[in-house]
């Protein structure tokens, strides 16, 4: 998201103005390079060397069990962290939020983050095309 200058007003007068890039379905913005620059400038200028670990990255999508955009969305990521590391991140780990649908806080069970797709009336659990996508990902490297 992008936040503007809401003149005129009371500082701090602000509004929030919807960016070009494709949104998760929480609305957020898709920008991989984000991560990279992040990871990057995070060694850089504040942990030089010490281990650094992605705790939670991840995409809500309302698409069923065959979920391509966030299959792109993870490969994307991973690429960026490659290129983080490549620079000079010293990236030890790298963690998908969330291996299921789950409750989210805010958004009850209607988001769905999971790369396996939980059916909360019956409990059952089908990995979706980004699970098996990740895990052939993770078996070549």
């Amino acid at each position: 998201r992008h936040i503007h200058a809401a003149a005129p007003g009371p500082w701090p007068a602000t509004r929030e103005v919807e960016g070009p890039l494709p949104k998760t379905q929480m609305g957020w913005e898709i920008h991989p390079e984000g991560l990279e620059h992040f990871l990057t400038r995070l060694a850089r200028d504040h942990v030089g060397n010490l281990p650094v670990y992605v705790t939670e990255n991840g995409m809500a999508l309302a698409e069923p069990l065959d979920d391509s955009t966030r299959t792109a969305f993870v490969a994307a990521h991973l690429r960026a962290t490659q290129r983080a590391i490549a620079a000079g991140a010293n990236v030890q780990g790298f963690f998908y939020w969330s291996m299921l649908d789950n409750y989210e806080w805010a958004e009850g069970y209607e988001k769905r983050f999971g790369l396996v797709h939980v059916d909360f009336e019956t409990l059952a659990r089908t990995p979706k095309a980004s699970y098996h996508a990740l895990a052939q990902a993770l078996a070549h490297n």
